[in-house]
């Protein structure tokens, strides 16, 4: 089972996930002298990446990246790069090498060659990932009815990034695949709301990892860390 840790409120839930993370990007650069970071958008990170953009760290050994992104440009809100740029790579962080993984291209399949190239850059396997989750059970840009989902989720895929699409995406985005999240060193699941905890119980339960795509993360055998408050 994954560790559960609970907080009282977003701000404790920050700083223990900071201290996690950080944890984590210090070890690697120590043992290997640099050390890679993959993070997720949205909303709810926002106050962790203040967090951990104060923390005392080898930043200019440490690269970051996304999980996952929406093929937009970064002057549009819906960016996730853009928020990293904003509430993470700033302060003692500004020193970090960030790798986005949208570019100019017009969709995800003809960024693809390039993004990849990009993220050559970064130190494999990752050190640290954090997963978000939506209400709806998706994790990364592993979304129910997504057109290359099963493939997404393939334990033994060859491939480390791919587009998605899917119903409730939205725009067209590119994602991490299940095997390149699985293999950092330090894996966690930050979520955050009591409408979050009824959807983690059913993930956590029977069902095709297909209609609950946090599933194949969950399930997976490797320690994986939830960071969980109201």
């Amino acid at each position: 089972m994954p560790g559960m840790h609970e907080f009282k409120d977003g701000t404790e839930l920050a700083r223990a996930l900071a201290d996690f993370v950080g944890a984590a990007l210090a070890a690697r650069v120590a043992r290997d002298g640099m050390a890679s970071l993959a993070v997720s958008g949205g909303r709810t990170p926002t106050r962790f990446f203040e967090e951990l953009s104060t923390r005392d760290l080898p930043w200019e050994k440490i690269a970051v990246t996304l999980v996952d992104e929406r093929w937009v440009r970064e002057t549009s809100d819906r960016s996730n790069a853009r928020l990293v740029r904003e509430h993470l790579l700033k302060g003692k962080a500004a020193a970090a090498k960030f790798i986005a993984l949208a570019n100019d291209a017009p969709t995800p399949e003809d960024g693809l060659f390039a993004v990849n190239e990009a993220l050559e850059e970064l130190s494999w396997p990752l050190a640290c990932v954090v997963l978000g989750m939506g209400d709806d059970g998706h994790t990364a840009s592993f979304f129910p009815g997504g057109d290359h989902l099963e493939e997404a989720l393939d334990p033994e895929g060859a491939l480390g990034l791919l587009p998605m699409r899917a119903p409730n995406a939205g725009e067209p985005r590119i994602t991490l695949t299940l095997p390149v999240l699985l293999a950092a060193d330090a894996l966690a699941l930050h979520i955050e709301g009591a409408a979050k905890l009824p959807v983690l119980e059913a993930a956590l339960g029977e069902g095709a990892e297909t209609e609950m795509p946090i599933r194949a993360v969950l399930r997976a055998s490797r320690p994986l860390d939830i960071f969980w408050c109201p």
